[in-house]
């Protein structure tokens, strides 16, 4: 997701990662000066026809699995911090770790992964990345201590950029000639199902059999997937290209990095999922202890929540595409404070309804912060800058993870929510000064479909 987008959400970043540019989405490779209009870009084809891939169906289901059994695994222990820090004898706080580790692992991994998609097809990855994160998922379950098994989740975030940035460059090339925006919508939908899943599935399993049950069950459903994706999913018709050095777009983007535009962007995408997992992360610690007493079952039901924000997002894209990404950004945010100032209110109704309100703003907000990151992005450099911003927003949920302890000990949830507003003020004040307003017949619906 959070992921998400998370995710899910968090896969809009990802759209240019590893892409063959087709014509149509390109802009200019000059900059333009903030303030002065980007020429416009003829909108990305969106109904299915003829020119869907044979096998579309298979590729988009296989894809679509891929995605949930990646995103089982990143935030599946956000309801079961109160379960692990019993079973090490460490602090709530000290547990959620164990929620930071694969965001770390993936945001160091994101911009690479392209290059080892270049060299060993789309497909392969992306089936051989769904097996290898198989792999420590089982083993999180042997661990003797919490060190041990922040080892195993980092090893777990290194293996989803290979699943869900590759499976966003396949649907890219493949349905490069119509019917990319309902292909892309399918993708994200599996990659939220999943992070939902993951969190249900964890605390279910704990609940009745333990936490190391719940990494068994996740470990086996991964493997599972595994097996249906190598079955289902076509092999490659665009190979992407090889272009060289790993390294050579990150280096053509430093050269852009004194455009504050860009770096305010990055900084937002940090933010949006600080947020989001700061927000649901310590909510299961307020509401595991009294008047609530919510147990581990219950919690993960609270992540429910993510399918009201899967549903919004599709409708955010196109209002995006009118009002402008800097609009968008600045009523989503408002919607978090309200939904954040919700979840102070002692009642579960209210505090679900705040963390809905919370969750759908995020996803506009990731929605609108990538949007405006491809009209800003020199066309040279934006497989580059779309990198960065995926290791800048993972970055951003590891932070949101580990760093809100601090308020926790202060001052508990109050403390919690209280930092959160002040990211999103800071967020909303790097937005209104720095992103530009969008230029009339500006077309941004390829970033934000």
């Amino acid at each position: 997701m959070p992921e998400l987008h998370e995710i899910s959400s968090v896969s809009f970043a990802t759209k240019d990662i590893l892409d063959v540019s087709s014509p149509r989405r390109q802009v200019p490779a000059s900059r333009a000066a903030p303030g002065h209009a980007m020429p416009s870009r003829p909108p990305t084809p969106d109904a299915p026809g003829p020119a869907s891939p044979p096998g579309a169906v298979a590729a988009l289901l296989s894809l679509a699995l891929a995605g949930i059994c990646a995103f089982l695994n990143v935030y599946a222990t956000q309801p079961l911090l109160p379960l692990l820090g019993g079973a090490f004898g460490v602090s709530e706080a000290s547990a959620a770790l164990t929620v930071s580790a694969p965001p770390i692992a993936i945001a160091l991994a994101s911009p690479f992964v392209g290059a080892l998609a270049e060299r060993v097809g789309r497909r392969r990855l992306i089936v051989g990345s769904l097996f290898a994160l198989s792999v420590p998922t089982l083993l999180a379950a042997t661990a003797p201590g919490l060190r041990s098994l922040l080892a195993w989740r980092f090893a777990q975030g290194l293996a989803v950029p290979g699943v869900y940035a590759v499976s966003i460059s396949y649907v890219a090339a493949e349905w490069a000639e119509g019917g990319l925006g309902r292909a892309m919508a399918i993708v994200v939908s599996g990659n939220v199902v999943g992070g939902f899943l993951g969190r249900v599935v964890a605390a279910l399993v704990a609940e009745r059999a333990g936490w190391r049950a719940a990494f068994v069950a996740l470990g086996a459903l991964t493997l599972a997937g595994a097996l249906a994706v190598a079955r289902g999913l076509p092999r490659d018709r665009r190979p992407a290209a090889r272009r060289g050095s790993p390294l050579a777009g990150l280096r053509a983007l430093a050269g852009h990095l004194d455009d504050p535009r860009l770096l305010a962007t990055f900084a937002v995408g940090f933010n949006v999922l600080f947020t989001l997992v700061a927000t649901f992360t310590y909510v299961t610690l307020y509401l595991s202890e009294p008047p609530f007493r919510l147990g581990a079952g219950p919690l993960s039901w609270m992540f429910s929540v993510y399918l009201v924000g899967a549903l919004v997002v599709p409708f955010a894209g196109r209002w995006i595409d009118r009002v402008g990404p800097r609009a968008g950004l600045a009523a989503a945010l408002v919607g978090a404070l309200a939904g954040g100032g919700l979840t102070l209110v002692h009642s579960l109704w209210v505090i679900g309804l705040g963390l809905a309100l919370s969750c759908s703003a995020a996803f506009v907000s990731q929605s609108a912060s990538t949007s405006h990151l491809q009209a800003t992005a020199p066309a040279e450099v934006r497989s580059a800058a779309s990198g960065v911003y995926v290791s800048c927003y993972y970055l951003g949920g590891s932070a949101g993870g580990a760093l809100p302890a601090l308020a926790w000990h202060a001052g508990g949830w109050p403390a919690c929510v209280a930092l959160v507003a002040a990211v999103q003020l800071a967020s909303l004040a790097l937005a209104l000064r720095f992103w530009r307003r969008p230029a009339a017949g500006v077309d941004l619906s390829a970033a934000a479909a």
